[in-house]
């Protein structure tokens, strides 16, 4: 993964928003800011929706590539996480996986806080790898 640090003079999150949710003090290491960890599932779980819509059904994850946390999240941030589908094989979808904040003004700059590679594989109910239906596995991903 190539990473641009550079900044951006109006930085926009890449994908569709798939989960937006709050950053509680529960969340927080001894430091009192959002730990990695909670960072990393609620993108797993954002990655885990675009990828049962591309598969039109079932995934799980097999293998998370990459995060990159780029910068720290504060408590009561509002975290977004933005998911595109960057390819698909016979079962197997590759997932890139953004997350974001906004201040609460409307003319406060998007501020990028990690991004990651996700792969799933699709599923059928016995937990068995499944073929992606190949008309419309792209629609809505």
């Amino acid at each position: 993964m190539q990473h641009d640090y550079e900044q951006d003079c109006d930085p926009r999150p890449n994908g569709e928003l798939m989960l937006q949710t709050l950053a509680l003090p529960a969340d927080t290491n001894q430091y009192g800011e959002i730990h990695g960890g909670w960072l990393a599932a609620k993108m797993d779980l954002a990655a885990s929706i675009a990828g049962g819509r591309a598969a039109q059904g079932k995934v799980a994850t097999v293998a998370i590539d990459n995060i990159a946390f780029l910068a720290p999240i504060r408590v009561g941030a509002l975290v977004s996480c933005h998911a595109q589908v960057k390819g698909l094989g016979r079962s197997s979808i590759r997932i890139q996986v953004e997350a974001w904040l906004r201040a609460n003004e409307p003319e406060e700059a998007w501020i990028k806080v990690a991004e990651g590679r996700f792969v799933f594989v699709a599923i059928d109910d016995h937990g068995r790898t499944r073929a992606i239906p190949r008309e419309g596995a792209l629609q809505g991903a």
